[in-house]
This record gives structure tokens, sequence and C-alpha cells, in this order.
């Protein structure tokens, strides 16, 4: 069913070593749209030079991709390891030039730096010495975020995300008032029962987001985060939380691992999900 959104431009700037970043930012923002757009009203949009920049002839190329793409952009994300990016006539990089250019506009921008293990052999000391050298400037200017994984960085992406998309003014006037003849947004948090809310909730703060269902001579095990839920053997018992587990694989929150059943792990839109319970 179609419905009415307001579409925010938003810029993946960095060198070239982070690609799989990219690819995670990408993922993280197109998971945003499927749960939250509908009922924000919003849809985000992930562009970048390699994307929404097409030949153009009279000016330098960093010139060029920033009155293409960057000045039409409402929110930048910043990403680096251990590469600055190739210079540009007033910046260290064109990387660099498009952060500190979009931050001129008083538009938003979510800056990371990944301290992620790397070969020594691979670093370019020229180049990790201005990246170092540019982080210490954004010290005293700006708050910025460290991770130390591709799941760390999408975890906490995903999360700082939605605070940005809730907090920040540009996207609080964003709301289109739907006519009164339209059929209204679906809420995005799925009906639950209770006893799936609370374990759909512990599972996303287990360290591997995983939940086991073990049946064995002294009855039976769901647990989870160190937790069992399952207090007496009586069959009322198991069945509620048996019950649980298959309304939760029935909505794609979880998902079975092995070939028992006995594994399922968490999915990422059951994190999204997770986030959004309050018990």
């Amino acid at each position: 069913m179609s419905y009415e959104a307001k579409v925010f431009n938003v810029m993946i700037a960095s060198p070239g070593d982070v690609s799989s970043e990219r690819a995670i930012i990408r993922d993280v923002i197109y998971e945003w749209n499927a749960v939250h757009s509908e009922t924000r009203n919003i849809v985000l949009l992930p562009v970048g030079w390699e994307t929404h920049s097409s030949p153009e002839m009279g000016g330098q190329a960093q010139e060029i991709i920033n009155n293409q793409v960057l000045d039409r952009c409402d929110l930048l994300v910043g990403v680096f390891w251990t590469r600055i990016g190739t210079p540009t006539t007033g910046y260290a990089s064109g990387t660099v030039e498009e952060i500190e250019e979009h931050i001129k506009t008083d538009k938003p921008a979510m800056l990371y730096f990944s301290s992620q293990p790397v070969a020594l052999d691979t670093v370019e000391p020229e180049q990790y010495a201005q990246l170092k050298a540019f982080k210490e400037s954004c010290q005293s200017r700006s708050l910025y975020e460290s991770y130390d994984s591709h799941s760390s960085f999408k975890d906490k992406f995903y999360r700082q995300l939605q605070l940005k998309l809730n907090q920040h003014t540009l996207f609080q006037t964003a709301s289109i008032s739907t006519p009164v003849d339209l059929v209204q947004s679906k809420t995005p948090l799925p009906q639950l029962s209770d006893e799936s809310r609370i374990l759909l909730k512990e599972a996303s703060q287990d360290r591997n987001g995983t939940v086991m269902h073990l049946r064995h001579l002294g009855g039976t095990n769901v647990q989870t985060n160190s937790k069992n839920f399952i207090e007496s053997n009586e069959r009322r018992e198991v069945a509620r939380w048996e019950a649980a587990i298959d309304e939760l694989v029935s909505k794609a929150l979880l998902v079975e691992r092995g070939n028992k059943g006995e594994i399922l792990e968490i999915t990422n839109l059951g994190y999204q999900v997770a986030d959004m319970i309050e018990l």
C-alpha cells in the first residue's frame, strides 16, 4: 500500500579501506526504512560519489562531487580506519572535504573511527599520520564514535541512527499529515505475547543472540542470556514458552539453526523489535 513520505539523502563519506562499512551503512538504512518509514513518513536514501555522481567537465573532481552529491545531502556518515584518502586542493582528502563542507551547513554528521586490528605492512605511514592528525582535530570540536569490529559498528550505527532521527530537529519536522480518507499507518511493533516479548528482549541482550530449546530426560529448558524461563516441567508451563518460540520464529524475529531446532538465533529484525520493547 502506498504512503506519503519525505526523502532525506544520507551521504556516505569514507576512503577506500572501509568498503565493508559502506555496505553496512546501506544495509542499516534499508532496514530502518523497512521498519520505520511508514510510521515516521520518512525515507532515508544512502548516496555516495560512486553511485550518485556522473561524468562532468570543467572543474576539479571533488568540486563536481560536492555539487552533484554533497550539496543535496541532509545527513552525513563518515567512516575511517587506516587511510584518510586522496588529497584535494584545500583539504587532506576528499572525504575530509566532504565532512568539513557538510558541517559548515549546520546539517547533522555522524563520524566513526575504526580500531580494528590491521596488518602493519598494509598501512601507509603518511596516510595514517594524516588520519591521526584529523582525528585529533575532531576531539575538541565534535563527538565521534570508535568501534573494534564490523558487528560492533553495525550495532552502534543502527542505535545511534535511531537517536539522531528521533532527536534532531531536521527530522522532527518531516511528518506528513495523513489525509482522513487514507488508511492509517500500522505500528512497527508487532503484536506479541508477554512471553514472546520477554524472551526476545532477553535474547537481544545475550552476547551471542541465541535461544536454546533443549529437551532432555529431566524435562525441557528454554534459555537465553544465562536464564532458564521454564520454572517447572508442568506441560502447561512448557507449552507457554514453546508457543513464544513458535511465535517469534513465525514473525522472523528468531531463526532456527541446526536440524533439531534446539538452537535459535535472533535476527536483525528481531534486534530492531527488541529495541522497541519496554518491559
